[in-house]
């Protein structure tokens, strides 16, 4: 088992690379400060650590397992070189993610993330490859609830609760805040609506999230409501979020936001209200996003679909969503839209006007 005479930064440093923490878990794991380690980190063998924190240092490497104590002997000793990382190339490689994500161009963004989260450990990282590790993390689990991939090993909830741990130990509030935003998505997309109608309406009060995350919130805790079937509350839910959107000069949450308010004047029968909702979700929405077009499209066909003198107007466009679902690999909106025509086979499911 390698030993250490005389501890320096060198030393330290190596062994929390070796331990795969972030320094502010490894300073968590010895008790000793942040800016303890970080100062060893950034003077490196020109900086000694008192005979206390010596002790401390000493123990931590006996405690560590075989592998950690392989890794910390190559690192030290230059055995091996550990993988360098670029910090801008893969911030490049995460905005260029982003873009494919938003056109739903699933297999690029995917490659382009794995690229690095295939390639690094988290806890072999500094802090700044970390950041980067769960913002790709973040993103890969986006991927993969547009995909429709919401539980399992190998799910939007796996991503999403990997990266909360890694934003809590880096201490960034905002970004853990909206990952539990994202979590109370999936957990609506599971069917459990009144567990995310609380999730949402606690983040609705979060000082953690941004004024505009916040207004999210208390829509989806609208929509929630909507598909639980309490259409009245829900129909003020939302049109007080729509406040917020028009107020902070948000129009493509301001547009979402009457599709969902459409949707909810469906739910309680208001036809009328709803036809008239939805018009202005179509004539301000941006339909660049194929998602968005679907989801548009899916919303319009459900409502036309509710009265029997427009259902074949109905079954056209819920068709044409079908489509670009398909075409997109929307599994998710998929399994919506062949919910609505299962619903509709039942002729007690349409209303009059």
């Amino acid at each position: 088992m390698v030993r250490v005479q005389h501890w320096t930064g060198r030393e330290a440093k190596a062994l929390r690379s070796a331990l795969r923490m972030s320094t502010r878990a490894f300073a968590e794991h010895l008790g000793v400060a942040l800016r303890t380690v970080a100062k060893w980190e950034k003077h490196g063998a020109d900086t000694h650590p008192r005979p206390d924190t010596q002790a401390i240092l000493d123990t931590a490497l006996g405690r560590a397992d075989e592998a950690a104590h392989a890794r910390f002997e190559e690192v030290l000793h230059g055995r091996r070189t550990a993988p360098s990382v670029d910090h801008e190339a893969w911030t490049e490689d995460i905005d260029r993610a982003i873009v494919c994500l938003s056109h739903q161009r699933f297999t690029f963004a995917s490659d382009l993330l794995n690229r690095w989260l295939g390639r690094h450990e988290p806890r072999g990282l500094d802090d700044k490859g970390a950041y980067l590790y769960g913002r790709s993390l973040v993103l890969l689990g986006d991927l993969q609830r547009d995909q429709g991939a919401i539980l399992g090993p190998l799910s939007a909830r796996h991503s999403y609760l990997r990266a909360h741990r890694l934003f809590h130990d880096l201490a960034i509030p905002r970004r853990t805040a909206q990952i539990e935003l994202s979590l109370a998505v999936v957990t609506e997309m599971a069917g459990q609506l009144e567990a995310s109608a609380r999730q949402y309406e606690q983040l609705a009060s979060e000082d953690r999230l941004s004024h505009r995350d916040r207004a999210r919130a208390r829509l989806w805790v609208g929509t929630a409501l909507s598909k639980h079937g309490n259409n009245e509350y829900a129909t003020k839910v939302m049109r007080s979020a729509i406040r917020d959107f028009e107020e902070l000069g948000e129009p493509e949450d301001w547009a979402v936001a009457h599709q969902k308010l459409a949707l909810a004047y469906r739910g309680a029968g208001e036809l009328g209200q709803a036809l008239h909702y939805i018009d202005i979700a179509r004539s301000t929405g941006s339909v660049d996003s194929p998602m968005q077009r679907v989801r548009l499209d899916t919303a319009y066909s459900h409502i036309l679909l509710s009265d029997a003198a427009t259902r074949d107007d109905g079954l056209t466009v819920l068709d044409d969503a079908a489509r670009m679902a398909s075409q997109h690999g929307l599994s998710h909106q998929l399994r919506s839209i062949e919910g609505i025509r299962r619903s509709y086979d039942d002729p007690r499911a349409f209303v009059s006007r």
